[in-house]
């Protein structure tokens, strides 16, 4: 057990070393451009030719240079689980990102928290200040912050759907998270049976109760008859899972069937069915997945046309092809931390991590050009080089 919490420490400290070490994330320049408005002739009746004289426009806009440049989202409220460690992730990212942040984590690692807090505050420079970070104590509290729409920016709540549903439900500000995060990983006919036991086993048994973990198996029908499907089975209940049936495979099967095709169980349970082919398995998620809080979907297949058909028409925040859904991290995708896994297209999806804390702005450099008007004007612009950093 002593060196489980060794390995997880020198874990953690490694992914903030990853986040330190990144190029400087506020105020990238990540598109530079030159405004023009290009000479335009107009022409004006001359009283004593029977010509047309053409004169000049005046460039209005000529010198622009316009920016786009990243920034911080402003103040986060945060509210975790019980597991310390989130709390130095999700530290770790915001000092990264220039954000405030308000924390709440669970009751039981109350102490724990207090304590990581003090230290992550205590080498904040002091021309920043340990105002920083703040720690909320109760549960209480969240109830009076979440009315702050005018304060804080964003809420990230990370925990259980019914939790995720609750901020939702009881506040004007955005909130990024998932509601549901039903995995599916579907066994198509092609499959190694080798690789497919290893998969759904390693999904479902490696961490049950984490968003990432698969809780849906969706099986071809041709499986049924090769001995794989009850040998996926077999290997699942010998981990000590409990199975549901979708209505087919409660039936054919003899599974008590599943009271919902759209359940997370965040236990050693999950809901097995089987379909027709691929293509009733993109149905099934998209029907059952939610569509638009889709988390993690993956395919298990030796056939690679069908494999990319399934990446690029699954409409999840991570898609993948032989591989666990439990890869979906922000750690495991080299990203350093994650303060969590969002299922929103608004504006971040997937692992949230650096980049997913920040937001644009524009700047605009000039030296006295003015619109007046500028009717008949045709704008163009020129794509600079972004060598030159704010």
């Amino acid at each position: 057990m002593h060196n489980h919490f060794v390995l997880q420490i020198a874990a953690l400290a490694k992914s903030i070393r990853v986040i330190a070490d990144m190029e400087e994330p506020i105020g990238r320049i990540l598109k530079k451009t030159e405004v023009r408005t290009p000479q335009m002739p107009i022409c004006f009746p001359h009283h004593h030719i029977n010509h047309l004289l053409w004169l000049p426009l005046v460039q209005l806009a000529d010198g622009l240079i316009l920016e786009k440049t990243s920034c911080p989202l402003g103040v986060l409220l945060i509210i975790f689980e019980s597991r310390p460690d989130a709390l130095v992730q999700i530290a770790s990212l915001t000092i990264r990102t220039g954000n405030g942040l308000l924390l709440k984590g669970g009751k039981e690692a109350r102490r724990s928290n207090a304590i990581l807090h003090k230290i992550i505050t205590s080498v904040i420079p002091e021309s920043i200040g340990d105002k920083l970070i703040g720690l909320v104590a109760s549960r209480e509290d969240i109830s009076d912050l979440l009315k702050l729409d005018d304060v804080i920016d964003l809420v990230i709540p990370r925990g259980s759907n019914s939790l995720v549903s609750k901020i939702k439900s009881s506040t004007k500000i955005p909130v990024l998270g998932h509601a549901d995060g039903v995995c599916h990983v579907y066994v198509d006919k092609s499959a190694n049976a080798d690789m497919a036991k290893k998969v759904v086993l390693d999904a479902k048994i490696d961490y049950p109760a984490a968003c990432n973990t698969m809780e849906t198996l969706l099986v071809h029908q041709d499986l049924s008859s090769t001995g794989l499907l009850n040998e996926l089975l077999a290997e699942l209940r010998r981990e000590g899972v409990t199975l549901h049936g979708g209505p087919r495979a409660s039936s054919l099967l003899e599974l008590p069937e599943a009271q919902s095709l759209h359940h997370e169980y965040s236990s050693l349970a999950c809901t097995v069915e089987i379909v027709d082919d691929m293509e009733a398995a993109i149905d099934h998620i998209h029907q059952h997945g939610r569509h638009v809080v889709s988390h993690t979907d993956c395919i298990i297949t030796e056939d690679h046309e069908a494999a990319e058909m399934f990446l690029h028409r699954v409409d999840s925040a991570a898609v993948f092809h032989n591989a666990s859904t439990r890869f979906c991290d922000g750690a495991r995708f080299g990203l350093g931390a994650e303060v969590g896994v969002s299922t929103s297209r608004i504006h971040a999806r997937g692992p949230v991590e650096v980049e997913g804390l920040l937001t644009t702005r524009w700047v605009l450099r000039g030296s006295g050009q003015v619109v007046n008007g500028d009717k008949g004007v045709i704008y163009s612009h020129k794509d600079l080089s972004l060598k030159t950093q704010i």
